[in-house]
């Protein structure tokens, strides 16, 4: 994330790189900030706030339409917003986009569909999740 620039230009960065023209790189940066939850690109907020949640970065990871999202302990550091985040990401994965998210917390497990765990390098656990239906926000 670029400290400097808004919620909305930061989302809109890696579409640069893919060499999209401007008209179509502020209208996939206004899809991906709806999907995590954040107002439109025409809102005043992304246009003046600076780029620092983890709601933006999410939107900026899926600016460019991945079929995956890696992420890496997205949850760090977040306790008041960790259900928040975890919502976002079951509801794209309910949409059809495969997460593989990494974690040391156990609690974040809860929300996924299966687990992976690991141990020295090797996979010593591979099982869906079935204590019960996938938390919700309360």
């Amino acid at each position: 994330m670029l400290a400097r620039t808004t919620a909305l230009e930061n989302t809109e960065l890696p579409t640069l790189y893919a060499k999209i023209d401007k008209a179509e790189r502020g209208k996939r940066a206004a899809e991906a900030l709806a999907m995590v939850g954040l107002r439109t690109a025409r809102s005043t907020f992304l246009r003046r706030c600076p780029a620092g949640s983890n709601s933006v970065a999410i939107a900026r990871a899926l600016v460019n339409h991945p079929s995956i999202l890696l992420a890496d302990e997205p949850t760090g550091n977040l306790e008041p917003h960790l259900v928040e985040i975890m919502e976002i990401f079951q509801n794209l994965n309910d949409k059809g986009l495969t997460i593989v998210l990494v974690t040391h917390e156990h609690d974040i497990a809860q929300f996924a569909k299966r687990v992976l765990v690991f141990r020295d390098g090797k996979i010593r656990k591979d099982e869906p999740y079935s204590i019960g239906p996938r938390p919700q926000k309360s």
